[in-house]
């Protein structure tokens, strides 16, 4: 592992080299960002492409834009962050999120609804968890990092589970229009005021001089490219699954209200896949420990097709499955820190993160033809074993010694 440089000395304070009120701050706008500009689309959708007068396809595309847009900021964002630290990005981002949501309350078209999205997609570059993860880096002692990173996503982890019911019963209560109006004000008046005033304090990256992580360098790393390709897939799996679960569950023969209860399963276990993580690095590690997670959702979903006609067969092939569906978000960054160093993380966590979120955006269109055409069985032995290649890279990715740290 790389050597801890004199600037995480400069940048780390409070106790124990954690900033609880940066980790905090953090924790609280993930949370909002993630409800608000992901997950409340799936409560809007139907009223809104009812209101529109658009297809399914048309509506959900916008949501694919706003990912695509968000992918090719991902390496200029990392390049900012590594210069100047969260604290202006972060802020400008926030209000960015609240206008468009604004915006998105007075569409009238379907040209008007991509312009917003796009919009949606920059604003999403600037508050998700790259940025969030690059501050928390820059502020906090190595030693500290995976524990800072788990709190935001401990707390992230229920933005689900807390935006999108909240949406539903502000659609009921006041339409769809108006509850994105709501929505756009909880942005503005939580998410802006802690950016601008937490972040404030938080130091921008000091100067680095060792090119050991140098994003050239790391272009040069095969590990990289393991690392790369196995995020890839795992991505594209988990995108898979949470799209097409649902109908597949039914399919099965389980009722839309039992298939949606299993689906939630997977939410839930994600908070307890990220705890398990954490304590396991204490003996392994962070590649080991992820590469084994994500063999052992390839087997729970070799097992579904034939466990899952039964309740109690498909909550044990969703459990083991489930606890691994939030791994990934805490073991980016630390495999990240761990072979590489904090010296230009941001920039190196946008190039690795540009193809997951394409392949995240655009899995599930690929997998609804696949559905189409062959059946959801063969789509579900395909993410399992897309699930097993990407364990089996990250192993090849684990035995590749990091860059050489020569000048």
């Amino acid at each position: 592992m790389p050597p801890a440089t004199s600037a995480t000395a400069r940048t780390t304070s409070g106790r124990g080299g954690i900033r609880r009120d940066v980790v905090a701050a953090l924790a609280i706008t993930t949370t909002i960002s993630y409800g608000t500009l992901y997950y409340a689309f799936s409560a809007l959708l139907d009223p809104m492409r009812t209101a529109l007068g658009i297809s399914t396809t048309v509506a959900t595309g916008a949501l694919t834009t706003a990912s695509l847009v968000s992918a090719v900021l991902g390496v200029p964002v990392g390049r900012w962050l590594d210069r100047h630290g969260g604290h202006a990005l972060m802020t400008v981002g926030a209000a960015i999120a609240a206008a468009s949501l604004l915006g998105w309350s007075r569409v009238q078209s379907p040209g008007q609804l991509y312009v917003v999205f796009v919009a949606l997609g920059v604003a999403s570059a600037m508050v998700l968890y790259p940025p969030a993860f690059a501050v928390i880096v820059a502020v906090t002692a190595p030693e500290r990092r995976t524990t800072a990173l788990l709190g935001v996503t401990l707390v992230a982890g229920f933005a689900s589970s807390i935006f999108i019911p909240l949406t539903g019963q502000l659609i009921h209560a006041y339409g769809w229009r108006h509850a994105l109006v709501v929505l756009a004000a909880v942005v503005a008046v939580a998410t802006i005021p802690l950016h601008a005033f937490v972040l404030r304090s938080a130091p921008p990256p000091a100067p680095r001089q060792s090119p050991t992580a140098r994003p050239g360098r790391v272009l040069r790393d095969a590990g990289f490219w393991l690392l790369a390709v196995a995020f890839v897939l795992h991505s594209s799996a988990l995108a898979v699954i949470g799209v097409h679960l649902v109908s597949y569950l039914t399919w099965l023969g389980h009722t839309p209200t039992t298939a949606a209860r299993l689906t939630g399963l997977l939410g839930l276990l994600s908070v307890t896949g990220r705890v398990t993580v954490t304590i396991l690095r204490r003996w392994l590690s962070i590649t080991s420990i992820t590469a084994v997670i994500v063999c052992v959702q390839g087997a729970a979903l070799v097992l579904l097709p034939a466990a899952g006609h039964s309740i109690a067969g498909a909550a044990a092939c969703l459990t083991a499955f489930g606890l691994g569906f939030g791994v990934a978000s805490l073991a980016k960054p630390a495999i990240v820190l761990d072979r590489y160093g904090d010296h230009d993380y941001a920039t190196i966590a946008g190039i690795l993160g540009t193809p997951i979120t394409i392949a995240t955006a655009t899995a599930p269109l690929a997998a609804a033809a696949l559905a189409t055409t062959l059946g959801y069985t063969p789509l579900i032995r395909t993410a399992a074993a897309t699930c097993i290649l990407a364990a089996l890279a990250l192993t090849a990715a684990r035995y590749l010694p990091p860059p050489a740290t020569g000048r």
